[in-house]
């Protein structure tokens, strides 16, 4: 069983078992997260059938599990402006949530 469910204004493909990072939530390591904004839900024993929210699917949740919080590698953004003795040089580093998938919960 496959899910797609937002969180932040992004939105996530995942299923049972999958390692997500998410824009960082302020989560303790082990504790669990509910996610009831669920777009769409795929199941694969009733032949892919396929339910599609508007917008989100009635009763359906999304378990996670807070594995542990970190930074992504840093990113440098350097612009140059040819002649014209310009340049800016600036780094940027993602903080992120790492969950995994525990359940799905249609």
């Amino acid at each position: 069983m496959q899910a797609i469910f937002k969180n932040g204004g992004k939105q996530y493909k995942a299923q049972v078992g999958d390692i997500l990072l998410l824009d960082k939530l302020s989560l303790e390591p082990k504790s669990k997260l509910e996610i009831c904004e669920v777009l769409a839900i795929l199941d694969d024993s009733l032949e892919n059938q396929i339910e599609i929210g508007s917008p989100f699917v009635a009763n359906a949740k999304v378990e996670l599990e807070v594995i542990n919080e970190g930074r992504s590698k840093k990113v440098i953004i350097f612009k140059k402006r040819r002649r014209k003795d310009s340049k800016t040089k600036r780094g940027f580093r993602r903080d992120f949530t790492r969950v995994k998938v525990t359940n799905i919960i249609k």
